[in-house]
């Protein structure tokens, strides 16, 4: 996609994605508990289903689904979950791209409020305990607070409100 002039901060485009994501996904989830988790992944009974990439270049920004539609990987670290071929890709590629462009729409004629209240309320709740692992071994601990006006995480630590813009969390 290109971003266009006026267009909200790039960076809520993963919230963008993973609302796209989350709705697409729901139909075939069952009523199996699905939840975002910052800042780029889908949970399925609290184990990866799916993740999403954002990767920009200049004005134009590719935006990228992996999904477990039918098997996922092993991983020592983490469980996954997969859809067990409710849906193919050849059929949900196109779900995916008119829910995006849907969101894609809303993003652009919005406020990033209302899509920051879309995103939390298929998120893990505010005050959920997190770990965040940012570059090398850095950590911080604490609980989640919300996200700010830019899509990046607001964690509650001892030490008051920390913004995160990059990491990977834990649940």
């Amino acid at each position: 996609m290109e971003l266009l002039p006026g267009d909200p901060a790039p960076t809520t485009l993963a919230l963008v994605a993973g609302l796209a994501l989350i709705e697409t996904i729901e139909d075939f989830a069952g009523n199996a508990p699905l939840i975002l988790k910052w800042p780029n992944d889908l949970l399925l009974e609290g184990a990866k289903l799916a993740g999403i990439l954002l990767e920009r270049s200049g004005d134009r920004i590719v935006v990228g689904f992996g999904v477990n539609l039918a098997s996922g990987p092993s991983l020592p670290d983490r469980p996954t979950a997969t859809l067990g071929g409710a849906v193919g890709p050849q059929d949900f590629t196109p779900l995916i791209a008119a829910s995006f462009a849907r969101w894609l729409n809303q993003w652009r004629s919005g406020t990033a409020d209302d899509l920051s209240s879309d995103w939390l309320a298929r998120a893990h709740p505010i005050g959920t305990p997190l770990s965040v692992h940012g570059a090398g071994a850095e950590r911080v601990s604490g609980t989640f607070a919300g996200l700010e006006a830019d899509g990046a995480l607001r964690l509650q630590t001892a030490q008051g409100i920390e913004t995160i813009r990059a990491g990977d969390v834990e649940l």
